[in-house]
């Protein structure tokens, strides 16, 4: 009776150690998955499909939360729903808004420019283009923001006692003089 009892518990220890191997795999299995999410494309940008939709959104350069905010409101989209699981006529609808961004001005990021006077929102490539572009100007006419970014130093009042140091130059160091 006693190696009844032996060989029931040998047997219990196997299946707990199988049961072990098996959700081990099914671990590694599920991490590879992870590591091959789906990607939506949306604009030129790759948002990865386990991201919702408020989040998701904001990958997309020009796009703050509260832009991403406005779009899912105004489309009655859920904000929580997965970039994955949005269909295409969803996704073309969303990219279609995004081109005519119908939000008010004070959330778009080109209020009144200096050359047209229009409230624009610009995205991507032309965001960083129009922001090069205002730099160089502030530069050639020699503001004081422009004279700030050819120093390399801080624009909008940070001190410069402890950050903003050139890399290799050290400051407020001296050596003893032999």
């Amino acid at each position: 009776m006693a190696e009844k009892q032996v060989k029931e518990d040998k047997k219990k220890q196997e299946t707990k150690v199988e049961k072990k191997e098996k959700e081990k795999l099914e671990k590694k299995q599920s991490a590879q998955h992870e590591e091959y999410e789906s990607l939506v494309r949306i604009l030129v940008y790759d948002i990865p499909g386990s991201k919702n939709l408020y989040s998701g959104l904001t990958r997309v350069k020009g796009i703050s939360w509260t832009i991403s905010n406005a779009i899912c409101l105004s489309l009655g989209l859920d904000r929580n729903k997965k970039i994955q699981d949005l269909t295409k006529p969803e996704i073309e609808k969303i990219e279609k808004f995004i081109a005519n961004l119908n939000i008010p001005d004070f959330l778009k990021n080109r209020q009144k420019d200096p050359e047209t006077g229009e409230t624009k929102h610009y995205l991507g490539n032309d965001l960083d283009m129009k922001r090069e572009f205002d730099i160089k100007k502030m530069k050639k006419i020699k503001s004081y923001k422009g004279i700030r970014h050819s120093s390399k130093l801080p624009v909008r009042g940070q001190r410069t006692r402890s950050h903003f140091r050139e890399r290799g130059r050290a400051v407020g160091v001296q050596k003893k003089a032999k």
